[in-house]
This record gives structure tokens, C-alpha cells and sequence, in this order.
């Protein structure tokens, strides 16, 4: 058996860019195989599957976290100190870390426990979506998902909104503008109002966020442009349908907007004895409503994941083993700790 880094940096080599996880799916399916579990690829699209892994027990407590990994792919490599490649903190060490940690479990007697790894995650979490119509989320009463907190349990996540911004205008030749309508300055207009909104907040999740992420349009400098589109995540603090009704009032009729997901932020169940935070990016708990009370919790630093410069210390994968049984022990023993969803979870909305 592979120990925990030469694990995470197997998974780290296997490109499994959101689209392409088949790679990493067969091979864990085969290793999860291995270790003596039984394991189910539940296909989402063709060639593209969530793992799902279980004893012969029935999961009562599920460690999870997602397959695939933002752009572009960036191999393994390591020092003293720590791994590096695409997917060292986001998610691969974690999956390696929930792994080892389920196999001490085991070998103490607890075999009440499965996995779930989705695909998607990084987009649309369509891989969660039809996780959560699975027979054995019923058997759940914890989940215990996986992002990089810093080793920190984390008692809630802000939720996301994902826009898709559109405009139409005339083309023309550039020398002459009166002749065209660009959609360009159309849109630039709309995302300088967009920039300059007071966003709502809130007294626990703090401040909604957006991201002006991609923006496209025109064929040639020298052509009046007649199509342009924006992309924007927005990290919510509150709940999406008032920050969705900002935005219309706030475009207008000046742009085409598309909801392409949407959820609220979450509170997430915690435990007493364990280091807390509040993160402000979101995950695939709100897609998993059926799997029981959700924990939040995994090595490595938000700072880093999506960077050129992904890693994770060596020391945090070794501690988040001992996190992940002593979170699994306490669920066990603690079934009367706090858990208040008081923003409720929504899903996809068009």
C-alpha cells in the first residue's frame, strides 16, 4: 500500500481536468477495489462517473470530496516540505488524507463508513446532483466533505452564483462607428454598474463578492464588434433570489443574463473541540442535502488552489488523517452537536 504522499502525488499525475476525470475514476475505483471496499461508478455523462465506496457495513459516516481540478494540469513534484502539482490541496491530497484515515478507522473496528468522490465540482457539481438522488445517502447521517480549510472545521460557506452575461450590437467597419452598434461598449458598460454595486452583506458570512472571470467578443480589432459576453461568479452572503433580482434591476435590458447556477450560503454542522472558520468559497454540500449533516474540513490553503504555485504541506496531510478519524470518532460518540442551516439550501436554478 502506498503511503499518504506517494498516493497524492499518483492522483496529482493523472490529468483530470472538469470534463476529463475518467482517468482518475478508474484508477481510484480500482485501488478503492483493492483495499477491500465495494465500489460503484455511478456514470453522470458518458465516461465521466462519481466514485462511491462502502464495507460491507452501511455508511453511516461518508468522507467526500470532488475528482476534478481546475486548468491547466501541472505534474507532481515535491521537496522537504511540501507537494506541488494541480490538485496537491484541491483535492487530491484530501482524498489521499480521507483514505488513510478511513483504513485506521477500519483497523480499529469502525467500518460504518463509505466514500463518495463526484465529478464536476469545479462547474456545475452535476456530478453532486445525482449523488444526492443515490439509495445511500439515506444511510448517512454524516458527511464529511473535503476542501482546503487549513485543517479547520469549517462552520459555514458562503453561497454562488454563476452569471452569463450576453450582448448584441451591429457590425461596422472601425473607421467608421456611426455605422455600427458595438456590443462591446455595451457590455463594458453594464460591468462597470456591476463593479460599482454595494453588494449586499451579512453579519455572519460577511460580503458578497463578484468576479468579472472571462469576457469575450468582436472578430477583429478593426471591426465594430456585434457579440459580446461576460462570465461572473458571485459569492453570496445572502440569499440568491434578492442578489438575482439586483442584477436584473442593475442590467436592464442592456445585456441577456443567464443563471447558470445559483445556491445560498450554508451553515454547516459543527463540533466542539476542533478549530473553526468561515470560508467564502463554496463546495458541493449544498448539492448533498440527502447525505446527512455536513462537515466541512480538509489540509492545504484556499490561497493556493487554482494557482500556478498549488501545494500542500507534507505535515497537514499527515494531520489531516488524524482530523478525519478524530471527526469520524466524534460523530460517533457526539450526536447532540450543533447544526443550523438557518439559510436554507437551494439548487440549480435556471
Amino acid at each position: 500500500m502506498m503511503d499518504v504522499i506517494e498516493l497524492t502525488r499518483k492522483l496529482i499525475d493523472i490529468p483530470s481536468l472538469t470534463g476529463d476525470e475518467e482517468a482518475v475514476g478508474l484508477f481510484l475505483a480500482s485501488y478503492l477495489d483493492s483495499l477491500g471496499y465495494r465500489v460503484e461508478k455511478q456514470e453522470v455523462t458518458p465516461d465521466r462517473f462519481n466514485i462511491l465506496a462502502t464495507t460491507s457495513s452501511p455508511a453511516r459516516v461518508v468522507f467526500s470530496t470532488h475528482l476534478d481540478t481546475v486548468p491547466p494540469f501541472i505534474p507532481s513534484s515535491e521537496d522537504s516540505e511540501y507537494i506541488y502539482g494541480r490538485g496537491a490541496c484541491d483535492a487530491k491530497g484530501i482524498i489521499a488524507s480521507q483514505i488513510f484515515a478511513a483504513e485506521r478507522l477500519r483497523r480499529d473496528g469502525k467500518d460504518d463508513l463509505g466514500f463518495l468522490f463526484t465529478v464536476d465540482e469545479e462547474l456545475a457539481s452535476t456530478g453532486a446532483q445525482l449523488a444526492n438522488k443515490h439509495p445511500m445517502a439515506s444511510q448517512c447521517e454524516f458527511l464529511v466533505n473535503g476542501e482546503p480549510t487549513d485543517n479547520l472545521v469549517a462552520v459555514g460557506t458562503k453561497g454562488s452564483m454563476r452569471v452569463i452575461l450576453t450582448s448584441e450590437g451591429r457590425a461596422a467597419h472601425s473607421a467608421y462607428p456611426e455605422a455600427g452598434d458595438s456590443a462591446i461598449n455595451k457590455l463594458i458598460e453594464v460591468l462597470v454598474d456591476l463593479r460599482n454595486l454595494e453588494w449586499p452583506s451579512d453579519n455572519f458570512f460577511g460580503e458578497t463578492t463578484c468576479n468579472i472571470g472571462v469576457v469575450s467578443g468582436g472578430t477583429r480589432p478593426n471591426v465594430i464588434a456585434d457579440a459580446a459576453r461576460a462570465e461572473l461568479q458571485i459569492r453570496l452572503a445572502t440569499d440568491n433570489e434578492s442578489t438575482k433580482a439586483l442584477v436584473r434591476e442593475t442590467v436592464g435590458d442592456r445585456a441577456q443574463i443567464e443563471f447558470a447556477s445559483a445556491h445560498d450560503p450554508v451553515r454547516l454542522f459543527s463540533l466542539p473541540g476542533f478549530e473553526e472558520c468561515l470560508v467564502r468559497f463554496t463546495t458541493d454540500i449544498p448539492y448533498l442535502s440527502n447525505w446527512g449533516k455536513p462537515l466541512l474540513i480538509g489540509p492545504g490553503s484556499i490561497l493556493v488552489a487554482h494557482t500556478e504555485h498549488e501545494k500542500v504541506s507534507k505535515q497537514e496531510l499527515l494531520k489531516a488523517i488524524d482530523l478525519y478519524v478524530n471527526v469520524a470518532s466524534a460523530v460517533g460518540l457526539s450526536m447532540t452537536s450543533k447544526w443550523n442551516r438557518s439559510v436554507p439550501i437551494r439548487g440549480i436554478v435556471g
